[in-house]
């Protein structure tokens, strides 16, 4: 069904409905109303990284460690999973008269907003720093979710538009000043290809102000910028409870009834919140129109006509619960899993030899942990595999003891309430004593970096206050070290941290599911390390801008003007490459990648460009292209890779995008082209001018 038929239908609709009736379904929790043979439904529904909150379902490594893997496609697989499997719930939850929230089928994913500061505690449900991966990303995660269809599989949502990355603390009263050239180079651009490219369904706003005006109520951003400009047709969310904050904290207006028609005035079609609640109160105080309110209404209707709710043949009605948590899409998390995680540092003691060694250490708080594996906004699932867990099955069939201790708890300095501090250091100890080598989990989880009001945020509401471990595992790192044993360092993160210790640091993210039999793969060798940084690992804040300054001078890989510890698009492997030759087009390159190692492997080739003599360039090149590889060991390929169809321009600060006429330098390798780039992966860039 295409748009200007549902909008009809939408339109014949409506009309048959009440001022009242209109104005109830403007809620996320959409009343039925039997006369019209309309059902329930509820608007919110959540698939981050898998169908989040509704279940069973298969769990995904978080975004960013999606992100890590590099490869458009195999991003738009995940994404086609995850809707198969909403709409295998959906169908099935529907016929027993199910429609609770988060069983519907608009799912408020992807969040492309730009990871711009590693303290963000919400930072890992992005693709993080750069905005062409994250338009990449962005747009393949949605058309992956929507579908091919005559009708949408489940309609995406692009979130938060559009300038949002912390502080969680203050998200509700904070003001986002972002200059116009930081805004078209940086913080738009995902949202003007989910919008134009793939056709996103839905747009959800941000809590807090850009510029002055409060993100699900501006006039610039809904309306000029996002149907005016860009021509977006489908409809508009606010976040949760965020046009509460109009009046309570932004104060911008001083009544729930003046909230609601700022927002609806502006394009805000649902309310995730109860403000709302008060649009027949803004009618007759003349704030709003019937017009207004019979508007958003069809908008929303014109939605859920294209999802085919009210069709007969909706050829995705037929997909069966059966689809959901199957062996298939198991596998897939565990694929994702092993392509995410990134070799950041490795003395040679990886990959580790199972017929050498007789017994290993496993230590630390993350261990055991299965909320470790899912990051947040997740799902439930059936199968889950600890790191632990994952290593010890690995093990078994050759006989290797596993010792285990979890060492420490995550941030305070005791596992149990009674005993004296650091109670588990000894017995970490001595695991690492009888052990050959030592395998140290640790890292972080969604309670101590996350979104402002998650049971448990230790900390800064979710954000961060600094980028070293909780000072108990900072101790349990330095007592395992101090034994002498060798150490592998496995990270559980989803943002950068400076954790020096061991011989080598593998960087897990929240992985999903199946991460601990991909971790267990890895650490053997069975799989070669492929992943790639999506994010710069900081050495410290020091280095870095003030958390609330949005400019993006100093900020990511392409103004930072300090040294990295791990620079963007980093990531080891298990075997050696060399790059030889380039070859440009307007819109593609082409690059020679020789596998001088022994070990197949995947890798990603990366294309970056600097225009000469612009004053308006980024400081450091960019990211213009990447396409992921598989590469045997001995053997040469030539990869083509596609480029950013604005590769070639630069933005003034006036925010307009234009051709310089210096021409550009450009690049191309399995890292940036620069000297910390090239020495810690031991491959040099290519170099060439257009």
């Amino acid at each position: 069904m295409d748009r200007k038929e549902a909008r009809k239908k939408a339109e014949a609709l409506v009309a048959k409905m009440t001022l009242e009736e209109k104005a109830a379904q403007l809620k996320y929790d959409a009343p039925a109303i039997p006369r019209l043979g309309i059902p329930a439904y509820n608007w919110w529904n959540e698939a981050l990284h898998g169908v989040a909150r509704a279940g069973t379902a298969t769990v995904f490594p978080q975004a960013i460690g999606l992100a890590a893997i590099f490869d458009e496609n195999f991003h738009r697989r995940v994404a086609e999973t995850i809707s198969t499997e909403a709409r295998a719930k959906y169908n099935a939850q529907a016929a027993h008269g199910d429609r609770d929230i988060y069983k519907g089928l608009t799912l408020w994913s992807p969040n492309i907003n730009i990871f711009r500061d590693p303290r963000w505690g919400r930072g890992h449900e992005t693709y993080g720093e750069d905005p062409y991966l994250t338009t990449r990303l962005g747009v393949n995660f949605i058309e992956g979710l929507q579908g091919d269809g005559a009708y949408l599989k489940t309609a995406a949502c692009a979130k938060h538009f559009a300038v949002h990355s912390g502080p969680e603390a203050i998200r509700h009263s904070f003001d986002a000043v972002a200059s116009k050239k930081d805004m078209a180079e940086t913080y738009l651009p995902a949202f003007k290809a989910a919008v134009q490219e793939a056709h996103v369904e839905t747009v959800m706003g941000a809590y807090n102000r850009v510029n002055g005006e409060p993100a699900c109520g501006s006039k610039t951003l809904l309306r000029d910028i996002l149907r005016d400009e860009w021509g977006f047709e489908g409809h508009v969310t606010s976040d949760c409870w965020a046009i509460r904050d109009f009046h309570t904290n932004h104060h911008v207006t001083d009544t729930a009834p003046e909230s609601a028609a700022l927002a609806l005035k502006n394009g805000c079609d649902v309310n995730c919140g109860n403000t709302y609640l008060h649009m027949l109160e803004a009618y007759q105080e003349g704030l709003v129109t019937e017009d207004d309110i019979t508007e958003a209404a069809v908008r929303l209707f014109t939605s859920r006509y294209l999802l085919g709710c009210f069709a007969d043949d909706c050829e995705w009605d037929s997909i069966p619960y059966t689809e959901v948590d199957t062996d298939e899409h198991n596998a897939l998390a565990q694929e994702a899993a092993e392509k995410a995680m990134v070799l950041l540092k490795n003395n040679g003691i990886l990959p580790l030899s199972p017929e050498k060694l007789t017994s290993i250490a496993v230590v630390g708080p993350m261990a055991a942990s299965d909320l470790v594996l899912k990051g947040n906004y997740y799902g439930t699932t059936s199968r889950s595999v600890s790191l632990l867990e994952g290593i010890r099955a690995y093990c078994e069939p050759y006989g290797i003891r596993i010792f285990y201790s979890q060492g420490c708890d995550r941030v305070v300095n005791r596992v149990e309430h009674l005993a004296q501090p650091d109670d588990r250091l000894a017995e970490a100890v001595i695991c690492a004593e009888q052990a050959d080598v030592v395998i140290c989990c640790v890292g972080l989880d969604e309670t101590l970096e996350g979104e402002e009001g998650d049971t448990g945020n230790f900390s800064a509401s979710g954000d961060k206050v600094s980028l070293s471990l909780p000072e108990s595992q900072q101790r349990l790192m330095k007592a395992l070290a101090s034994t002498g044993k060798p150490m592998v360092t496995v990270l559980t993160v989803g943002s950068s941290l400076n954790v020096p210790e061991g011989d080598a640091t593998l960087l897990a993210w929240y992985p999903g599911q199946a991460g601990g039999k991909a971790l267990a793969r890895i650490l053997f060798g069975e799989v070669s390390p492929s992943g790639h940084l999506p994010v710069t690992f900081y050495r410290d804040l020091s280095d870095l801008p003030d958390f609330t300054d949005y400019a993006m001078t100093k900020r990511t890989y392409r103004y930072f003007t300090g040294t990295p510890l791990y620079p963007f698009g980093f990531g080891l492997s298990y075997t050696t490459f060399r790059v030889d030759g380039i070859t440009l087009s307007d819109d593609s390159a082409e690059l020679a990648i020789t596998n001088t190692g022994s070990k197949d492997s995947e890798t990603v080739a990366q294309i970056y460009a600097k225009a000469r003599d612009c004053k308006d360039a980024p400081l450091h090149p960019v990211l213009i292209g990447f396409a992921r590889t598989f590469v045997k060991a001995g053997e040469r390929v030539c990869v083509k890779v596609s480029l950013d169809k604005n590769a070639w321009t630069a933005v003034n600060e006036a925010g307009e995008r234009y051709e310089p006429d210096g021409g550009f330098d450009v690049w191309g390798g399995i890292c940036q082209p620069d000297a910390l780039s090239e020495r810690l992966t031991g491959t040099p860039c290519v170099h060439t001018v257009r």
